[in-house]
């Protein structure tokens, strides 16, 4: 499985996979069902996860039913337990939408449907369609920004940044996650490297751009964001850590 998983993420193009995965993989889950983990998204339990990863597969890491990642499950814990979202339905601008959660915080929304928008620039999902470096949308227009992965795939991050911090109103938040290396004190970034397998070899993933390391922090609150570097899995209880099937990542949270 973890070898056709990892086929499937080098060779098939992304808008694809957005529009099968969604049914395909919850069929193969069926198989998986079981009592060891559970995904705290979609509130499934199986045996065990499926594996993913583009050059080594990690063990549970997918989960059959709702195709959340660790990462996805952890920042669900974070928005359900620390955060008001749900209360107040804040104006939210949710780029590059993961499937798993667009779908479990749409229905939150259903009174205010308009409150909550997703946009990318290439998924049949999303609501708008714009360049993260572009973004064509007002001045200070949204009270809350989620935009995970996404940075590291980017030409200019820091445009990007500059262009999240321009539309996010005073008082608003947002968080960002990306792929960061804590042992590594710099990021590494090298534009002459545009073969796909060699990309994939230095940075993960063929359209990956750069590794971030410990200065991702000082990259959000140069673009004028107070940050915060969270460490929230470390707050929670082993086991919960083990039932959610959770990573080590960290979550990176913004305020303007």
């Amino acid at each position: 499985m973890s070898r056709l998983i990892k086929w499937v993420l080098n060779h098939l193009p992304r808008t694809l996979l957005q529009r099968i995965a969604g049914w395909l993989l919850p069929l193969v889950g069926l198989f998986y069902r079981g009592k060891r983990y559970t995904c705290p998204i979609c509130g499934r339990s199986f045996r065990r996860m499926l594996p993913y990863g583009y050059v080594s597969a990690r063990a549970n890491a997918l989960c059959p039913h709702c195709l959340s990642l660790e990462r996805h499950r952890l920042l669900w814990l974070w928005i359900t337990r620390e955060t008001t979202l749900f209360e107040q339905l804040p104006e939210v601008l949710h780029i590059a939408p993961e499937v798993c959660l667009m779908r479990h915080l749409k229905p939150h929304f259903k009174a205010a449907s308009e409150r909550y928008r997703t946009a990318d620039l290439e998924s049949p999902l999303a609501d708008l369609h714009f360049d993260i470096q572009q973004i064509p949308l007002a001045d200070e227009c949204v009270d809350v920004v989620i935009c995970n992965h996404l940075l590291e795939h980017v030409a200019d991050d820091r445009r990007a940044l500059a262009e999240l911090h321009r539309i996010l109103r005073k008082g608003g938040w947002g968080v960002l996650l990306s792929p960061v290396e804590l042992d590594r004190a710099t990021t590494y970034e090298d534009d002459s490297i545009t073969d796909p397998e060699e990309r994939t070899r230095i940075f993960g993933q063929y359209d990956h751009r750069r590794i971030y390391g410990n200065d991702f922090v000082e990259r959000l609150r140069e673009a004028g964001f107070t940050a915060d570097d969270l460490d929230y899995a470390a707050t929670l209880t082993a086991e919960e850590r083990i039932l959610f099937a959770l990573p080590n990542d960290h979550i990176y949270v913004i305020h303007k």
